[in-house]
């Protein structure tokens, strides 16, 4: 369903009822990858996916300032506003998770919970944002140069994903699919507005969190368990879990697990109010 949110048009899809549940997906991917757990999560909850700026069926606005992350914390903000919901339990994963925890930061009010996978609070040092802004740079380039197939297909081989190659034929068949459907125009805005470089540090705002919080990691990504291991020392209500026989995507890689610990979550948030 589509829906203008600051003169940008988002797809979107709600399905259930209860209190509401925000979905947000890490990039290349699409409120897609939030399908496999639609029919579990939705008995419960009303569970609200969205192709954010630049990927599935949103539009890619020319300006890569449109997508700075701010910004797209704010489409977040409109979207709930039309729904006419007050607050959310919002989960994200790795990009989707820095946007995630960037609303968290930015509108308190509107956040029940908070669920990140996977993700970081951002860069520290200005040289370090200045790297990173430049890796990212050099990557949107190859996007508009090479087009999507051929970075999709780089983008598949990079370490982070390495554990994913064990999984069956038809699972990475499924994934390389949906990512494939992005634009070019998109992903690379979307990495020059909304990398990791371009984002606010939030490590100073971590301990201001007063909602609870549930940092997921997989066991083969180290890099980002030191990372949730990092936040979870300043996030006053923060619980850590490390799933195994997973990587970075643990949502794809170990579905059951993934689908437990979210649902366990939420579930005991009852018996904590």
């Amino acid at each position: 369903m589509k829906i203008d949110l600051n003169g940008v048009l988002y797809e979107y899809e709600a399905a259930g009822e209860g209190e509401p549940l925000l979905l947000l997906h890490g990039f290349t991917g699409s409120m897609d990858t939030w399908r496999p757990f639609l029919a579990s999560w939705s008995r419960e909850y009303q569970v609200i996916m969205v192709d954010l700026l630049g990927h599935g069926k949103t539009e890619s606005p020319a300006s890569t300032k449109r997508f700075r992350i701010e910004q797209a914390a704010c489409d977040l903000v409109s979207l709930l506003e039309r729904l006419e919901i007050e607050k959310v339990h919002v989960l994200g994963y790795s990009m989707g998770g820095r946007l995630a925890l960037s609303f968290a930061c930015l509108y308190p009010e509107r956040v029940n919970s908070l669920l990140l996978e996977n993700c970081t609070a951002g860069l520290v040092s200005e040289e370090e944002r200045a790297a990173r802004v430049q890796q990212d740079q050099a990557l949107a380039s190859f996007i508009e140069q090479k087009g999507i197939p051929a970075f999709i297909e780089k983008w598949e081989n990079i370490s982070l994903f390495a554990s994913q190659k064990q999984l069956p034929d038809e699972t990475q068949e499924a994934t390389r699919k949906q990512r494939l459907q992005n634009s070019p125009v998109g992903l690379a805005n979307s990495l020059r507005g909304m990398g990791t470089g371009r984002q606010p540090s939030w490590w100073n705002e971590l301990h201001e969190l007063t909602m609870p919080v549930l940092l997921i990691s997989g066991e083969y990504d180290e890099k980002f368990f030191r990372i949730l291991s990092r936040m979870k020392e300043l996030i006053p209500r923060a619980d850590l879990v490390q799933i195994s026989g997973a990587g970075h995507a643990i949502h794809v890689e170990q579905p059951e697990k993934f689908d437990t610990i979210v649902r366990g979550f939420l579930q005991n948030l009852i018996y904590m109010e």
